[in-house]
C-alpha cells in the first residue's frame, strides 16, 4: 500500500539547513497495523505529514497505492485526504459545542452526502468504535478523553478510508483509557482490515502493532516485528 524510497525533508532558516528526515525508506502492505516510535525532535511527526499528503518531501519518493503523490495535483491531493486517509489526532480537534454525532457527519458534509444516509454512516462509524448511543446527542465536552477520542476516530472513518494516521492519540489519556483506545485501533485492523499507522512515544502501546519503525535524528534506525499484543 505504501512505499517509502530514500525521503528526505530539509527545512531553511535563512542560511541555516536542518534535515528532518534523513534518507528514510520502508514499505507498509495493505492491511498492516505499525507503529512509529521515537523521541522529541526524531523527525516522526513529519514522516506522518508526508503520509497523510501534508507535506511533500525535498527528495526520494512516496507511493501510495502505486502512484507517486508528488505529481498528484492539489485538488488530487485533496480526494485522497479526504477519501482514503483518516485522520486522528492527540488533541482530538472536535467542535466542542456541536453534539457528537454533528460531529462525526462533518466530514460527510464536506464529501456531499446528503439526507438519511449522512446520519446513517455516521452513527455506523460511532458503533464501529464501542462509544454507548446513549452519547450520541451529548456535546463532545460533556464526555471524558477515552470516549471524545473515540468520536474523533468514528470522525476519521466516516469516510470509509482505507488508512488510518493516528498521532499520539493516547498521549492526552491515562494508561486504562489508551489501552481501551487502542483496542479499538486493533479492532479497525483485524476486523474490518483498515491499514493503521499510529505515532506514539510509548512503548506498551507500540507493542499492539505488527511492527514497530524506529525514527531517531531524521534517520529510520529500526524496523522489527512484534510480538503483538492482543
Amino acid at each position: 500500500m505504501i512505499e517509502i524510497k530514500n525521503i528526505t525533508k530539509t527545512y531553511k532558516t535563512g542560511d541555516v539547513e536542518f534535515k528532518a528526515l534523513n534518507n528514510v525508506s520502508f514499505s507498509i502492505a495493505d492491511g498492516e497495523f505499525v507503529a512509529i516510535m521515537g523521541p522529541s525532535g526524531s523527525g516522526k511527526s513529519t514522516l506522518m505529514h508526508i503520509l497523510g499528503a501534508l507535506d511533500s518531501p525535498t527528495d526520494g519518493t512516496y507511493l501510495l497505492d502505486d502512484k507517486d503523490v508528488s505529481t498528484l495535483s492539489d485538488d488530487e491531493l485533496a480526494d485522497i485526504r479526504r477519501d482514503k486517509i483518516g485522520f486522528v489526532f492527540q488533541s482530538f480537534n472536535l467542535l466542542p459545542r456541536t453534539t457528537v454525532l454533528r460531529n462525526v457527519m462533518l466530514p460527510l458534509v464536506y464529501a456531499g452526502i446528503h439526507g438519511p444516509l449522512r446520519e446513517k454512516r455516521a452513527k455506523n462509524a460511532l458503533i464501529s468504535t464501542g462509544l454507548d448511543e446513549a452519547h450520541f446527542h451529548h456535546l463532545s465536552n460533556q464526555l471524558s478523553g477515552g470516549q471524545i477520542q473515540r468520536v474523533a476516530i468514528a470522525r476519521a472513518l466516516v469516510n470509509n478510508p482505507s488508512l488510518i494516521l493516528a498521532d499520539e492519540p493516547t498521549g492526552n489519556l491515562d494508561s486504562k483509557t489508551g489501552e481501551i483506545v487502542i483496542g479499538t485501533f486493533q479492532k479497525l485492523n483485524k476486523e474490518l482490515g483498515r491499514t493503521v499507522i499510529l505515532i506514539t512515544h510509548e512503548q506498551e502501546i507500540a507493542e499492539h502493532a505488527d511492527r514497530i519503525l524506529f525514527i531517531k535524528d531524521g534517520e529510520l534506525t529500526e524496523n522489527k516485528t512484534t510480538h503483538k499484543k492482543e
